[in-house]
């Protein structure tokens, strides 16, 4: 009996040592290292198992194994026996399980954590957060893109989770996170000293198209291109470079954006407080162009002062050309000051005002009735265009083309580039107009012609042509038609066949049309005018003699 109760005594303890001292496998158990040896530490996890650990599962990335004989450690106890009789156990999974514990906790309450890079992978690296491996996304690498990461490989630095799933085993952590908020705290610490107006030193960081970036010590302020200098600059680069150390001015600070405006030009004297007194208004000086525009040209008058020729102010005869045909980049040029304005800072300029109105200058040494020779610039349906001295051009309008011929008529003799001789009629300097003359070139024939000659004046003409509506005759180079009708106050005498060609016949001015050029002529006129004076000097309504007798008599007295 006694025998018996003893086994079971044994029996129970028995099984209550194995409940007790068997670990659970797929748990972390402490084990003790009993030897190191080939590379291997060898711990002894209770229960007369032991297993064996890789020493590299003992070193942080970039560092050599910490264990000795004798260390108390934390393994993972994968099997309870392998097929060598040894207990499979881990290191590096109970890293990574007391890590992934410490994890979710530091990513619940927001914490830092500490870590180190060890590899590079697509996208990005990988980082040792003291036994799990975390995604450090290349963009969460600094607040600024990194070229090269190999100063930071290794290094213990905190990071901040960003994303983690222990159940897919992923981690994603920032460092460019911890940076922004250290540099968000060194930020607002620097601007709270910063003041507008005053004056800092800073280093030149980066250059854009736009400005340049200066570091005012963990802040940056921007410096932008406009207020590099007071005159154009056309790029950065051409007063600043990097890592120059320069004196700028705080012009403004943003405290909700932290954000710094710089200013250099307003360290400097501001050329516009002197504009006024060196350039007064109608004084001509010399500059430089610096930019051409499709409405003008920039010209510097000195180092921030620079003023604006308007392409109306630019030729007085290209009106419609590009300012880029008329001055070039660089060209120094002289100009006339036309307005200021100092309050927009701007001045208007004048290029064409320091040559002579070539208008004027042609009016002076062509006065009305000068002749002058040049070619045909350009035909419309109202006349020609001539260039003339000066760069100017002329028009001859339709009706000074020709006496004889209808100016229609008239311009389809000439073609661009022929070269032509005309009068000057008109200057008009105010308007940019010469009108011309090619008919007035020989003088007016018309006028000539008939100068004394009026209304009812008797003159002897000579028949040219004889047609069966009347005669063609000619006086002093001028020809006119008399029509049968006009040819004799007796009906029967009013035959065209009775003239020659040649005969000489008195005619009796009907009418003078100097508009068409014309002398209306009139036998019958002539014949009623003469009978009408000799009734007047010869007889009376009332005398009784009749018209033949005083015909008779006037013939008679005239003989």
């Amino acid at each position: 009996m006694t025998a018996n109760a003893s086994m079971e005594e044994f029996e129970a303890l028995l099984n209550e040592s194995f409940e007790i001292d068997t670990p659970e496998e797929g748990s972390v158990v402490k084990g003790k290292v009993i030897a190191i040896e080939a590379g291997q530490a060898i711990i002894d996890v209770g229960y007369k198992m032991e297993g064996r650990v890789d020493l590299k599962e003992f070193a942080n990335p970039g560092e050599a194994p910490d264990i000795d004989v004798g260390d108390e450690v934390e393994v993972y106890l994968r099997a309870a026996e392998s097929a060598r009789g040894e207990a499979v156990i881990s290191r590096e999974m109970a890293r990574r399980e007391a890590a992934w514990d410490r994890l979710e906790k530091a990513y619940a309450d927001e914490e830092r954590v500490e870590g180190a890079i060890f590899g590079r992978v697509k996208g990005g690296f990988t980082v040792d957060l003291g036994g799990a491996v975390a995604f450090l996304p290349g963009s969460q690498v600094d607040v600024r893109p990194v070229r090269d990461a190999g100063p930071l490989m290794g290094l213990k630095q905190p990071f901040q989770i960003l994303k983690m799933d222990r159940r897919r085993g992923n981690i994603v952590v920032s460092r460019r996170a911890i940076l922004e908020e250290s540099r968000a705290e060194q930020r607002a610490e620097v601007i709270a000293h910063l003041q507008e107006g005053q004056t800092v030193d800073g280093v030149v960081k980066n250059i854009t198209e736009y400005g340049a970036f200066v570091d005012l010590g963990g802040v940056d302020g921007l410096l932008h291109v406009t207020d590099m200098a007071w005159r154009r600059v056309n790029h950065p680069s051409e007063i600043v470079s990097i890592g120059e150390t320069i004196k700028v001015q705080v012009i403004k600070i943003n405290k909700e954006s932290h954000r710094i405006s710089l200013g250099l030009k307003q360290l400097q004297e501001d050329p516009w407080e002197l504009v006024g007194a060196k350039y007064p208004l109608s004084s001509v000086h010399k500059g430089r162009v610096t930019n051409i525009t499709d409405y003008g040209a920039f010209v510097e008058l000195e180092p921030g002062v620079e003023g604006l020729v308007h392409v109306s102010e630019m030729s007085w005869t290209k009106k419609n050309v590009h300012p880029g045909k008329i001055v070039s980049t660089s060209q120094e040029v002289e100009v006339m000051v036309l307005e200021i304005d100092p309050t927009r800072r701007r001045v208007s300029l004048g290029l064409k005002q320091t040559m002579r109105n070539p208008w004027e200058v042609f009016a002076e040494t062509h006065p009305s009735g000068t002749e002058v020779e040049g070619e045909v610039k350009n035909i419309t349906e109202f006349g020609l265009f001539i260039g003339l001295e000066g760069d100017i051009d002329g028009m001859v309008h339709l009706s000074d083309l020709s006496w004889d011929q209808r100016g229609e008529e008239a311009i389809q003799d000439y073609r661009k580039g022929d070269i032509v001789q005309a009068v000057v009629t008109e200057v008009d300097v105010e308007k940019e107009r010469i009108s011309l003359s090619i008919k007035a070139l020989g003088g007016d024939k018309f006028s000539e012609a008939v100068g004394g000659i009026k209304r009812g004046s008797v003159v002897t003409v000579s028949v040219s042509a004889i047609e069966d509506g009347g005669i063609e005759v000619e006086y002093e180079g001028m020809k006119s038609f008399i029509r049968r009708s006009d040819l004799s106050r007796d009906r029967a005498e009013q035959r065209p066949e009775r003239f020659s060609v040649g005969d000489k016949v008195d005619v009796r001015v009907t009418n003078v049309d100097s508009k068409t050029r014309r002398l209306g002529m009139s036998i019958k006129a002539r014949e009623i005018a003469e009978e009408k004076e000799a009734v007047e000097q010869y007889g009376s309504s009332d005398s009784g003699a009749s018209l033949g007798d005083i015909l008779g008599a006037a013939l008679k007295e005239r003989d």
